[in-house]
């Protein structure tokens, strides 16, 4: 713990007193152990209030702020959606004994339901300028986005395509020394909506859907492929 002003903290100071005048009446210890003690304990109870309150982003620009903010809350709504589409489809499923589309759809989801967290923690990376990609970085995550491309086909094609528009842009912003951030926090912010969009499509067919046909079932497989590309894409963004 960081040592702390206790005069900030009443009750530390309280505490403080009631150390010194418990030490000098009852006790009757010299003043010069009871008042270091008396002082310790003021300290400590301040340190100690300090550790327990909420941290707050420093972060040196307001529209990176907002922005962070609204990426937080879609990757909340999107993990709580997430969980309600877990638990609905453990029974969809298995009464109809699609374990394979089971398997996939709760994988996702699991995925889907820790993002909260990993942008939290993206979050408090981002403070301060060697929070900053290197242009290195930024060149290695293209590479990735790159290698799946070759082997893709399809929406995930069309996503990573997308993504790979975004990646170049960054490094473009890093090469002429701009601040990268926003741009990478935009682009998370993009690929949460779009997921968040085949999430309510998945939901939605899986409802609809007759899960005793093969064609229909394809169908809500490729919507699960497609809602695991943008899982793999996110995770991507987000780690550093």
């Amino acid at each position: 713990m960081k040592l702390v002003n206790p005069l900030f903290y009443p009750w530390a100071v309280l505490a403080g007193g009631i150390t010194l005048i418990l030490g000098v009446r009852i006790a009757q210890l010299p003043s010069l152990i009871v008042l270091p003690l008396a002082t310790g304990v003021a300290v400590a109870g301040a340190s100690f209030s300090k550790s327990r309150e909420p941290q707050y982003l420093e972060l040196d620009n307001p529209e990176l702020q907002q922005e962070i903010t609204s990426v937080k809350t879609s990757a909340l709504v999107l993990a709580n959606k997430s969980n309600e589409l877990r638990l609905e489809v453990k029974k969809l499923l298995t009464d109809s004994f699609q374990m394979e589309l089971l398997a996939a759809v709760q994988m996702s989801c699991d995925r889907a339901s820790e993002l909260p967290a990993k942008i939290d923690n993206l979050a408090w990376r981002l403070q301060g300028n060697n929070s900053l990609l290197s242009l290195n970085e930024l060149q290695q995550q293209l590479l990735e986005v790159q290698q799946k491309l070759q082997s893709s086909s399809g929406m995930a094609k069309q996503h990573l395509s997308q993504l790979t528009d975004s990646l170049k842009r960054n490094i473009q912003l890093a090469k002429e020394g701009q601040d990268t951030r926003l741009a990478r926090i935009v682009s998370i912010s993009t690929q949460i909506q779009d997921s968040a969009g085949v999430l309510q499509q998945l939901h939605n067919q899986l409802h609809t859907s007759d899960l005793t046909d093969s064609e229909q079932i394809n169908q809500l497989q490729l919507l699960s492929n497609e809602f695991s590309s943008f899982q793999e894409n996110i995770d991507l963004l987000v780690r550093k």
